[in-house]
């Protein structure tokens, strides 16, 4: 076969940049990127554009006229649910992440000391608590409405009344409410701090774990001076992730109280959904929404400079 010389010559030239420009070939990411970013425009950046856009006007779903002003904060700011709203949600995330840490950090102790020890049962503890990871916000409120129930079919209240308790009303007394509310988050998240923790105590050394043992450490001393100390950066990732997460709670507060009785389970992504579908304020709800927006910023913020950081 005749060798042809102008077909290297082609394919160099092919490959030459023209005016200085690099021509996109296979090898350039950009036609893969555009659709991506194409996608993140529409999906993401633009609805986030127009929620502060709708914050700074009076516009309302029965009105389509609106004008730009800053009465939605001022209105919002001024009203005097806000201040109990903005309460309620620091109370329902303190506690719930708190208890969902703590909680998750015993499971995963227990199951990497389990696995280590070739327990039975561990993979079993881990698919249970994964189970409630893996079930939607939705029905996570709909089954602990089940439980919470205040009537003879309510399991919780029927257990207590076997155990000669008054039945308890969970979802119907405001200061019991948000405590039901929270018990139902924690129960929920404890399995993603658990996955987090537990993949943390799954790169300790074991060398350093056995030369603590052999001086002569207790259990307490290598759990607060050793374990604890070495997974501490997974331990703040996860109480932001976890803080992140629990802030934007809205599908399980919205299928179990939506807010009640009265306004004792409002949060603030509760707030966004009261003001525009109840109160019919599109800028009072887009208003509400940059506050619990600015919120997340400032935690990813947190979250961003840590890693930085680390």
């Amino acid at each position: 076969m005749a060798h042809n010389p102008s077909a290297k010559w082609n394919a160099d030239a092919w490959q030459k940049p023209k005016n200085g420009f690099k021509v996109l070939g296979s090898n350039s990411p950009v036609p893969w990127l555009l659709p991506l970013g194409v996608v993140l425009a529409l999906v993401f950046l633009y609805p986030i554009v127009e929620v502060f856009r709708l914050s700074f006007t009076d516009a309302s779903l029965i009105d389509k006229k609106l004008h730009y002003t800053f009465s939605s904060y001022r209105s919002l700011f001024a009203k005097p649910g806000f201040g109990h709203m903005v309460n309620v949600t620091f109370i329902f995330v303190a506690f719930s992440v708190l208890f969902q840490m703590a909680l998750g950090f015993v499971i995963a102790l227990l199951v990497d000391i389990g696995t280590k020890r070739k327990l039975l049962g561990t993979v079993v503890v881990r698919t249970t608590v994964l189970a409630a990871w893996a079930i939607p916000g939705v029905i996570i409120g709909i089954i602990w409405s089940m439980l919470y129930n205040e009537s003879d079919a309510g399991i919780v209240n029927y257990m207590l009344s076997l155990m000669g308790f008054p039945k308890v009303p969970f979802l119907s007394d405001p200061h019991v409410a948000l405590f039901s509310v929270t018990l139902a988050n924690v129960w929920r998240g404890t399995a993603f701090c658990m996955i987090l923790i537990y993949a943390g105590l799954q790169t300790l050394p074991g060398d350093v774990l056995e030369a603590a043992k052999i001086d002569g450490t207790t259990v307490w001393q290598a759990l607060f001076k050793v374990i604890i100390p070495m997974i501490a950066p997974i331990l703040f990732i996860n109480m932001i992730l976890s803080v992140v997460s629990t802030f934007n709670t809205f599908d399980m507060i919205m299928s179990l109280t939506a807010g009640g009785p009265g306004e004792s389970t409002q949060v603030i992504a509760l707030g966004v959904h009261s003001s525009i579908f109840h109160l019919f304020s599109l800028g009072e709800g887009a208003a509400t929404a940059v506050v619990l927006f600015a919120i997340n910023i400032v935690l990813t913020l947190i979250y961003f400079r840590f890693l930085e950081k680390s």
